[in-house]
């Protein structure tokens, strides 16, 4: 009963109109900056009690990407919400035409645990400035920073506009049971089934962001030592644990070799010799993920890394060969620090292999050839492409960031945030005169004039 009520309260204040006001709008993006600037240190402290993540990947990953998003909203706002107008075609003439955003009311947002603050508050960006109130349900499985957020956002925004409601899965299904005018979900595909359908009983509109395997392929005109790097940063940091991060290298045999060893280098000067003692490098989130990943590993060949520590929820960045399309390790989202390697050869189209898979959130080709770069876009299905890099295509708000089919549907970003949470609302004023009789009954000939001007 109690969120019906909070609904009922977040639902009379919508309708007051306050949360339209553009003033109102910047006001409150304003607050959640600040919250945000104020709190850096306590964000910090919670999040690595939950995933030991370094304050660096914190503020970079969780806090800064919000408050770019904030300035980003803050500069173009005013131009997204003005009143857009639209042409006359000639069966509405004369009549003046125009398209407006309209805010779709209260919306629930369910963030995940793997960047508790960034995938709770980004989207949050987005339904302010669109003019909504808001339902933040963050995971229950990042629980120092689920408590901190509460805490925070219940001190900087009155619950009737935006509340923070804490629980686990029993929590989610009693807030998916009411009825809300959009929904935006962050987490893996199976629950995102079970949002759709929840949503579907009262037809509220869903933004779905999932996961998936995002593969990165190499090819032979590759720079590999760049390759490396970046595969390497972008696959190991959160120890893994990023939607977007690259699943699995597919690399070309003629490099496949030089790859590992850059890789290897890479994880040595990033993490040192025992990645254990780094401070830089973070754990799995519970026991069950740990297990999880540990499991998809049986029977794989180790080719750098695979110590494990299961009091510590460490898993050792992890390089893993002999594994084909059959194997676990590559039918499942890893979601932790294990990289399979895949070679392909010159008799091999990469796009031929990674086209019956599910869709991935992102694809990263590492290739100088436009024609190779040109068939992976048009032929493998997938969110996004980033080339010769990973993970940065979410960085630049001018960007959409979203899935296609198994992970996900709906963007964000920049004014794809502000689009999410508000819908086009047409708007065609007419005169009262003229009023030409040509619509009303009786027809007589006018249905042979009607075909005569417009089936020419």
């Amino acid at each position: 009963m109690q969120y019906e009520q909070l609904i009922q309260e977040q639902r009379k204040y919508f309708q007051e109109g306050n949360t339209r006001e553009l003033f109102f709008r910047k006001e409150n993006l304003e607050k959640l900056k600040q919250m945000l600037i104020e709190h850096e240190q306590d964000l910090c402290r919670a999040v690595h009690n939950d995933l030991r993540k370094p304050d660096m990947e914190v503020v970079s990953s969780e806090l800064l990407t919000v408050i770019e998003e904030i300035d980003f909203h803050l500069k173009k706002l005013y131009e997204w919400t003005k009143t857009k107008g639209a042409r006359a075609n000639l069966l509405s003439l004369p009549s003046k035409n125009e398209v407006r955003r309209m805010p779709y009311g209260v919306v629930l947002i369910v963030g995940a645990w793997n960047y508790p603050v960034n995938l709770l508050l980004l989207p949050l960006v987005g339904a302010i400035s669109g003019g909504n109130c808001a339902v933040l349900k963050p995971s229950e499985l990042a629980p120092a920073t689920s408590a901190l957020l509460r805490k925070l956002i219940g001190t900087t925004f009155h619950q009737k506009y935006i509340s923070v409601v804490e629980g686990g899965v029993d929590t989610n299904q009693k807030l998916l049971d009411q009825r809300f005018d959009k929904i935006f979900f962050t987490g893996s595909t199976r629950v995102g089934k079970i949002v759709m359908e929840k949503a579907a009983k009262h037809l509220t509109p869903v933004t779905l962001e999932l996961g998936g395997k995002s593969p990165a392929v190499v090819h032979k005109d590759a720079d590999i030592k760049t390759a490396a790097r970046r595969i390497t940063w972008g696959k190991f940091m959160n120890a893994g644990q990023t939607c977007i991060a690259p699943d699995f290298v597919y690399v070309h045999k003629d490099v496949e070799s030089e790859l590992r060893k850059e890789i290897k280098k890479s994880i040595k000067k990033y993490y040192g010799k025992n990645p254990k003692k780094s401070k830089d490098y973070g754990r799995m989130v519970n026991q069950g993920h740990y297990d999880r990943v540990v499991n998809l590993m049986s029977g794989a060949a180790i080719l750098s890394g695979g110590s494990k520590d299961p009091a510590e929820r460490y898993i050792e960045p992890t390089i893993v060969g002999n594994v084909d399309w059959g194997h676990p390790v590559m039918k499942e989202e890893i979601f932790g620090p294990v990289l399979p390697v895949v070679a392909y050869g010159d008799e091999e189209k990469p796009s031929d292999n990674l086209r019956p898979m599910s869709s991935p959130l992102a694809v990263y080709i590492f290739s100088e050839s436009e024609a190779f770069i040109e068939d992976l876009i048009t032929n493998v299905p997938h969110g996004g492409t980033c080339i010769n890099d990973v993970v940065m295509q979410i960085v630049n708000p001018n960007l959409p960031f979203g899935g296609s089919g198994n992970s996900g549907m709906g963007q964000y970003h920049g004014e794809y945030s502000f689009e999410c949470f508000t819908r086009p609302h047409a708007v065609m004023h007419r005169n009262t005169w003229p009023d030409p009789s040509f619509r009303y009954p009786p027809f007589g000939k006018k249905l042979f004039l009607l075909k005569k001007l417009f089936l020419r």
